[in-house]
């Protein structure tokens, strides 16, 4: 069979793992081709995760009469256990390897959907919650280096890019089956978790075949914060930069421009609205796809250019209220956030060395997450303390901020430094 490999130590050799786990009695493991799609898999399931509970936030809201500060606080649990976790773990993957890592964190994802598919009252929906917090933020950094590391030799940029098409495929899952399931199946507050469960139950299977890597540092673990070596300090700045403009890129559109889009169209069904942010995740995955081919430096120019013009987009289409000028700008948004995320994976995974690359990602997810927590908090006080429409003005400024930084950095940079040459 094709999928079962590493069936000797000159294959276990070439793909960076330890040749005794094709001779270890556990089962199956996987080929490297396998794995790196698995490890893609567990990447997807960061963003499905995150994004499964919006399309019921509002059923439990009217059947549970839950006031808006407790959704929100339900919302705020996420990102927060989330920058927690990776934290104080975010270089566990160097430690103990990519395999194990991701696999305590499927199973915490695993818990945190099983509570919600289950919750008898709020409780539930925070402790759900806060474990599939623990389960991105222990899986989101490994499932990336993962993907590197099962990749080819000198394929890191197409790692990037199949991780930018998996988050997108990811979150469109979220909104499309989900919004579905909600709108046209029964249980609408439970068979969307059902379904979720099902696949992170196959996915973790499938990881568990993952080889066992022979590359994690010896020593004793202890918790501790996610570090960037002083000579890839220079790189992890411009690679950060990219990657903040991106999510905070995404908070935007997916939150308040999810508002503006349910008063555009004006309608309650969660699968129509779950479509139109879907628009954003299916042009970012298609882009991110693309993307292999471009230099990391003109991605992150382009990415950097599409993301000012979206969002700029996206108040003009707050101001005259036209779902066309929405849809641009939703579009231009999907482009902006894939070719950044692209362009800041694709420069560090280029340049970070395997004893370190789960930590590193870890740093730049952290970043990113505390980014996305802090911007969705501040963005959404303003929308109810003043107007949407300030909101979105005041989030496009800061994204055209940091997409101009990105910019400028990119620009200034060599073409060599962004790319690890």
């Amino acid at each position: 069979m094709a999928d079962i490999a590493c069936l000797n130590s000159i294959d276990c050799d070439r793909a960076g793992l330890d040749p005794s786990a094709a001779r270890a009695p556990r089962g199956f493991v996987l080929s490297r081709r396998a794995s790196f799609w698995v490890s893609a898999g567990v990447v997807a399931h960061t963003l499905w995760t995150s994004a499964a509970p919006a399309m019921v936030y509002r059923i439990y809201a009217e059947e549970w009469h839950l006031a808006v500060t407790t959704t929100t606080a339900i919302f705020a649990i996420y990102p927060i256990v989330v920058v927690l976790t990776l934290l104080g773990f975010g270089d566990l993957s160097d430690h103990i390897g990519r395999r194990g890592t991701m696999l305590i964190g499927l199973a915490a994802s695993l818990a945190g959907v099983f509570a919600f598919a289950v919750a008898p009252d709020v409780v539930w929906l925070f402790a759900g919650r806060a474990l599939m917090g623990i389960g991105v933020g222990l899986t989101a950094s490994p499932s990336t280096a993962a993907m590197v590391e099962f990749s080819a030799p000198g394929q890191s940029q197409r790692a990037a890019s199949v991780a930018a098409a998996a988050q997108a495929a990811g979150f469109a899952a979220a909104l499309l089956l989900g919004g579905g399931l909600v709108e046209y199946a029964p249980l609408p507050t439970r068979l969307t978790f059902w379904a979720l469960f099902a696949v992170l139950a196959a996915l973790f299977i499938a990881t568990w075949g993952l080889p066992r890597e022979s590359g994690a540092n010896p020593g004793r673990w202890r918790i501790r914060t996610p570090s960037v070596p002083r000579n890839l300090r220079g790189v992890f700045v411009l690679a950060s930069i990219a990657v903040l403009a991106a999510y905070t890129h995404g908070v935007l559109i997916l939150s308040l421009g999810g508002q503006v889009a349910h008063d555009l169209v004006g309608s309650s069904n969660a699968f129509v609205n779950g479509a139109i942010l879907a628009l954003f995740a299916i042009v970012s995955g298609i882009v991110g796809v693309a993307a292999k081919r471009l230099n990391p430096r003109v991605a992150m120019i382009l990415g950097a250019l599409a993301s000012a013009s979206g969002v700029g987009l996206l108040a003009l289409a707050a101001t005259r209220h036209a779902l066309p000028i929405y849809l641009a700008a939703t579009a231009i948004a999907g482009v902006g956030y894939s070719l950044l995320f692209f362009a800041g994976l694709a420069t560090i995974s280029a340049v970070a060395t395997p004893e370190h690359r789960g930590g590193i990602l870890a740093a730049l997810y952290l970043l990113a997450y505390l980014s996305m927590g802090t911007v969705a908090l501040v963005l959404g006080f303003i929308a109810r303390s003043t107007s949407l429409g300030l909101a979105i003005d005041v989030g496009a400024g800061v994204i055209a901020l940091l997409s101009l930084a990105t910019l400028g950095y990119a620009l200034v940079r060599s073409s060599s430094a962004i790319c690890g040459d």
